[in-house]
């Protein structure tokens, strides 16, 4: 772990920061991160387009681009101008017919500390990202920056044990999940409201928890940054939030508004946690064999 305690801001925003008058929302929320004393800033997942998944068609791959991109350097250069590292997520275009759900993390002088692309692709009615994203084939990295070692993984991700295992012991102060997740009507249209409401809830309650359990059992932060508003028949649930190494929640915001939350990321907590539940210490590597197998056959 880098040793020193930095101020993390986490954006949550509507999507297609591409349009002008997004965009200039979206450089108005980093700005808001920096006055506020954010050193790093998380954005949410895909945050340039509308959430072009929810439907396959091959027109969406023309939305694809590089770290050339003219609003990449625009905020590259706004990242310079406030000192802060940003958590850039993008629709990568790597070669002709090569594409991934990426996050760029650029450093406090406007440097490319690092990119990440997405390990686990979901595809499910009204995301349907295989169609569009190969698997990320970086691997699980801490990424240094100079406020502090960013563990970057991507929305689905967030699911599985073993990346935010992978991740932390690589050294990382926090993970961070950029984040488009929301309630698809499809799920809740055959239910009454009560049943509906209640199901929309334990989701809810099940992303939030599944993260929270990996800060616990790696002794890190952990942060969310999600999409709000509706696009076409999905609902992003917002809910973007923090947690500290032993799960706690240090901030949160609503499902509805865009905003910025806070909270700062001391090394020194996790290395407290660590040593109160010293879970890294009791692995037993000599007897995961099994966990390379698809299923326990």
């Amino acid at each position: 772990m880098s040793g020193n305690l930095f101020r993390l801001a986490v954006v949550q925003s509507r999507g297609n920061a591409l349009r002008p008058d997004r965009f200039e929302r979206l450089k108005d929320l980093i700005r808001e991160a920096g006055a506020g004393g954010g050193q790093v800033v998380l954005l949410p997942e895909l945050i340039f387009h509308d959430y072009f998944c929810i439907e396959e068609n091959i027109k969406h791959f023309d939305l694809a681009h590089g770290l050339d991109a003219a609003p990449v350097q625009e905020l590259q250069a706004l990242v310079k101008e406030l000192g802060i590292s940003l958590v850039l997520p993008f629709f990568e275009k790597r070669a002709a017919g090569v594409y991934y759900n990426s996050a760029a993390v650029f450093d406090a002088d406007g440097s490319l500390a690092g990119l990440y692309r997405k390990m686990h692709i979901p595809h499910d009615p009204g995301f349907n990202e295989k169609y569009y994203f190969a698997p990320g084939d970086l691997g699980f990295k801490s990424i240094p920056t100079r406020h502090g070692n960013l563990g970057v993984l991507i929305c689905w991700d967030q699911w599985f044990p073993e990346g935010a295992r992978l991740t932390a012991l690589q050294g990382c102060d926090t993970l961070l999940y950029p984040t488009a997740i929301g309630w698809d009507d499809a799920e809740s249209r055959q239910l009454s409201a009560s049943e509906a409401h209640a199901l929309e809830a334990r989701h809810l309650d099940a992303w939030m928890t599944v993260q929270r359990s990996h800060a616990i059992t790696n002794g890190v932060y952990v942060a969310a940054a999600n999409r709000v508003g509706r696009e076409g028949h999905l609902r992003f649930w917002g809910n973007s939030f923090i947690a500290g190494p032993g799960g706690e929640i240090l901030a949160r915001l609503g499902s509805e508004d865009e905003g910025v939350i806070f909270a700062d990321i001391d090394p020194a907590r996790a290395e407290m946690e660590h040593r109160i539940w010293p879970f890294l210490r009791d692995r037993r590597i000599d007897a995961y064999q099994g966990i390379l197998h698809r299923s326990g056959d």
